[in-house]
């Protein structure tokens, strides 16, 4: 088993810490200064965002717009585009599954 304190890992802005990877998934903690943000993007994966501090704002599509706070789950289905801007200072858990999903270079040639 393997345990970590989200609120507590040491992650920078800009500096995602990749918590843990199997084929399953892939657990990453990322820190948002008040103001920032993950602008319009997609992933191959399912990606499920938690907030475990601070308050984001999470946008899927036009007039789709959601304020999270702690404790607030957000889900995407695989390439389904999004935003999240940091209402406040906030740290983020983000679930990526499967990993890597179909179509996901994770080698290049």
């Amino acid at each position: 088993m393997k345990i970590w304190d989200i609120p507590s890992v040491a992650v920078a802005q800009g500096q995602p810490e990749v918590l843990h990877t199997s084929p399953e998934g892939r657990a990453i903690a990322i820190h948002l200064d008040a103001g920032t943000e993950l602008g319009d993007h997609q992933v191959y994966e399912g990606a499920w965002l938690v907030v475990a501090s601070g308050r984001v704002r999470v946008r899927s599509a036009p007039g789709d717009e959601q304020e999270l706070g702690p404790g607030g789950l957000a889900a995407f289905d695989p390439r389904e585009r999004h935003e999240v801007a940091a209402v406040e200072t906030s740290r983020l858990l983000l679930v990526l599954t499967p990993w890597p999903g179909d179509g996901h270079v994770t080698e290049r040639a």
